[in-house]
C-alpha cells in the first residue's frame, strides 16, 4: 500500500479545492477545446426490435448473484460489416437454470436500417445458466467471430458455423470454467488475448466469489424486508483462469504454468493493452473490495502480477474500492494506455495515468474525475471518442446495488485531458434512472459516430444512438494472417496535422462486456491521416494519405518478416 505519511495527498488537496482543477500530474497544458456542439444521444431501442430485458429473478431472498449480471457483446456474426448484438441474461433462482425463455440470452441481427431481428433460437445461443459476461473473438482463425459466455458455475464456448448458427463446443474445447481442482467457479468477465504471440487467441477469465445457492449468509436482517446484499468480504476470493489455445480447437488451462496459479481476487471487469510498449498484451482486472491486478506479460508464455509495483493495486488514497468496470486506453493523448476503473458512490472512480516508466500515477483529481464521480455507482464504462474531436470521452453505466438506487448514465467530455460532465445536455431522454450494468460501444448505424448500448436490471435495454454534430473520422477492421485473425493486440498509430493518436485492437471493455473489434479514430477537422499498424506478429505496416470518413478493411501482409515495415 502506498505511503500516507506526507501531510496532504493530491486527492485530499483536490477535495479541499472542491475540484477547482489544478493539473497536478498530467503533463502538458490542459488546452481547452471548443466542441462543435454537445454530445447528444437518442434512445432508439423502442421500436427497433431490441426488446431484451435483463432478468435476475430476484424475489427478496437477496442471492448475491442477483445484482451483478448484465454483460453485452458486439459481434458481426454474419460478416456483413454491420455490428450485431449479444445480450447475456440471468436464470431461475436458486436452480441457476434457464427454465423459461424470458431468461434466454439473446442474439440480435442488425438489419442495416436501424432495426434488429432476434435470431437467438435459429443461432442456438440462448445459453444455459445464470450468466454474467461475454467475450468476442475468432478463436479458430476461420474468419468468423465466436462467443465465449461466462457465468455462475459454468461457461460456454459457441463456435460460429458461418451459416447463421453456432455450435456449443465447450466440453470438447475444455473451457467450462472449472478450477484445476474441478471446483465450479463464478466467472464475471473474460477476454480473448494472444498472450504467447503464437497467432491463436487464448482466454483469460476473472472469477468472483466462492458462492453456492442456499449457502448465502443472511445480511441486513432476518426478515425479507430487512435483508441486504452481503459485502464481498463475506466470501472467499477465487483464482484467475488462463486457457492456452492449442490451435486444434482445444484449450489447456495453464494458470499455474504461466505464473498465475496462486493469484486470487474478486475479479470483475477486464481490460487489455500493452502498457509498457514491449509488443505483448498486458491485463488489468478490477477487483471488488480487493486489490486490483495488473498482469504483466513477460513473454515466452510467462506472466507476473505487478499491481503493487505499478501503483494500481489501490486508489490514490491507498484504499481498495468496489472495482466494477475497467478500460485501458490513452485519455491524455501521450500515446500511452491509461486505466479507468469505476466503483460505487462516495468511493469515486479511478484514473491511473501511465507514466511511461512501467508504473502509473493517480490522475483522478487532476483530470477532474474525482469530484465528478463521487455521487455515482459506476458499472460498465468506456474511454471512447463520442464527438470525434480526437480525445477519448468517458461513458459510464450507473445504478446502485438494489432497487432503491436507480441512477442515470453519465457522459464526461474530455477537454484536452480534463473531464467535464455534459450529461445534462446529452438528450431529453438520457436522464432515465435505472439499475444500469453493462455497456458496449459500436457504430451500429455506420455513420461514423460511436453509439452505446446499455443493459439494466429488470428493465428494457437502451440503445443510445449518437446524434452529436458530425466531425471527421476513420474506422479500421483489421484481419490478421500471421497474427490472430481478429488482430487482437495490434497497435495502431494515427497521424494527422492536429495530433497523433494511439489505439489498440482490444474489445474487452467496462463490465463483463465486449465492444466492436473495429478501431475508431475521431479526426476533428482533418480530412487525411497516416496510419502505422504494429501487428502482434511483429510486422509493421504503413498506410499514407488515407482519406477520412471511411471504413477500411486491412489485411496483415503475409510475406513481411517480423519487424519489417510494409508500406501500402
Amino acid at each position: 500500500m502506498r505511503s500516507r505519511s506526507h501531510t496532504l495527498t493530491r486527492r485530499e488537496f483536490a477535495k479541499l479545492l472542491g475540484g477547482a482543477g489544478l493539473a497536478l500530474s498530467v503533463p502538458g497544458a490542459f488546452a481547452a477545446t471548443n466542441p462543435r456542439g454537445p454530445i447528444q444521444f437518442q434512445n432508439a431501442a423502442p421500436g427497433s426490435g431490441l426488446d431484451f430485458v435483463l432478468r435476475n429473478d430476484a424475489s427478496g431472498r437477496k442471492y448475491q448473484v442477483e445484482t451483478v449480471l448484465g454483460g453485452l457483446g458486439v459481434i458481426d456474426f454474419d460478416n456483413d460489416g454491420w455490428p450485431d448484438l449479444y445480450c447475456v441474461n440471468g436464470a431461475s433462482l436458486p436452480s441457476l437454470q434457464k427454465t423459461d425463455p424470458r431468461f434466454f440470452n439473446r442474439l440480435y441481427r442488425n438489419n442495416r436500417d436501424g432495426t434488429f431481428t432476434d435470431v437467438t433460437q435459429k443461432a442456438g445461443v440462448q445459453g444455459h445458466g445464470y450468466e454474467m459476461g461475454v467475450a468476442v473473438g475468432d478463436y479458430n482463425n476461420d474468419g468468423l467471430e465466436d462467443l465465449y459466455i461466462v457465468g455462475v458455475h459454468g461457461n460456454t464456448l459457441y463456435r460460429n458455423n458461418g451459416d447463421g448458427t453456432f455450435t456449443d463446443v465447450t466440453q470438447a474445447a475444455g473451457v467450462s470454467g472449472s478450477s484445476a481442482q474441478g471446483r465450479k467457479l463464478w466467472s464475471v468477465a473474460a477476454a480473448w488475448i494472444d498472450y504467447d504471440s503464437d497467432g491463436h487467441l487464448d482466454l483469460i477469465v476473472s472469477n468472483y466469489c466462492d458462492w453456492t445457492p442456499g449457502d448465502d449468509p443472511i445480511c441486513g436482517g432476518l426478515n425479507n424486508a430487512d435483508r441486504a446484499y452481503c459485502h464481498p468480504d463475506m466470501y472467499r476470493a477465487e483464482p484467475i483462469l488462463l486457457y492456452h489455445n492449442n490451435g486444434d480447437g482445444t484449450f489447456t488451462e495453464v494458470s499455474a504454468q504461466a505464473g498465475l496459479g496462486k493469484l486470487l481476487g474478486k475479479g470483475m471487469g477486464i481490460a487489455v493493452a500493452d502498457y509498457d510498449g514491449d509488443g505483448l498484451p498486458d491485463v488489468f482486472i478490477a477487483n471488488d473490495n480487493d486489490r486490483n491486478l495488473l498482469i504483466h506479460n513477460l513473454g515466452g508464455g510467462k506472466m507476473k502480477e505487478v499491481g503493487m509495483e505499478a501503483a494500481i493495486a489501490y486508489n490514490g488514497d491507498g484504499r481498495q474500492i468496489s472495482g466494477m468496470g475497467a478500460d485501458f486506453r490513452d485519455f491524455d493523448g501521450d500515446g500511452l494506455p491509461d486505466i479507468l476503473m469505476t466503483g460505487l458512490r462516495r468511493e469515486t472512480f479511478e484514473l491511473f495515468r501511465n507514466n511511461g516508466k512501467g508504473a502509473f500515477e493517480d490522475a483522478s483529481a487532476s483530470s477532474g474525475l474525482l469530484n465528478l464521480s463521487r455521487p455515482w455507482n459506476g458499472w460498465g464504462c468506456g474511454l471512447v471518442d463520442l464527438d470525434n474531436d480526437g480525445w477519448l470521452d468517458i461513458f459510464v453505466a450507473c445504478g446502485g446495488l438494489d432497487v432503491n438506487e436507480p441512477q442515470p448514465n453519465r457522459v464526461l467530455h474530455n477537454q484536452g485531458g480534463r473531464f467535464v460532465d455534459v450529461s445534462a445536455d446529452a438528450g431529453s431522454d438520457f436522464a432515465v434512472s435505472r439499475l444500469h450494468r453493462g455497456v458496449a460501444f459500436s457504430d451500429f448505424d455506420n455513420d461514423g459516430r460511436i453509439d452505446a448500448v446499455v443493459a439494466s436490471v429488470n428493465q428494457p435495454i437502451e440503445l443510445w444512438m449518437n446524434r452529436s454534430p458530425m466531425q471527421h473520422w476513420l474506422q479500421l477492421k483489421l484481419k490478421g494472417t500471421r497474427s490472430n485473425a481478429s488482430a487482437l493486440g495490434a497497435k495502431v498509430i494515427c497521424h494527422t496535422t492536429q495530433r497523433t493518436q494511439v489505439s489498440f485492437v482490444a474489445n474487452s471493455v467496462g463490465y463483463a462486456s465486449a465492444s466492436d473489434l473495429r478501431v475508431h479514430f475521431g479526426l476533428g477537422e482533418d480530412r487525411k491521416a497516416a496510419l502505422e499498424i504494429h501487428w502482434p506478429s511483429g510486422t509493421v505496416q504503413e498506410l499514407k494519405d488515407v482519406s477520412s470518413d471511411q471504413r477500411l478493411q486491412i489485411e496483415e501482409p503475409k510475406l513481411s518478416a517480423p519487424g519489417k515495415r510494409s508500406p501500402q
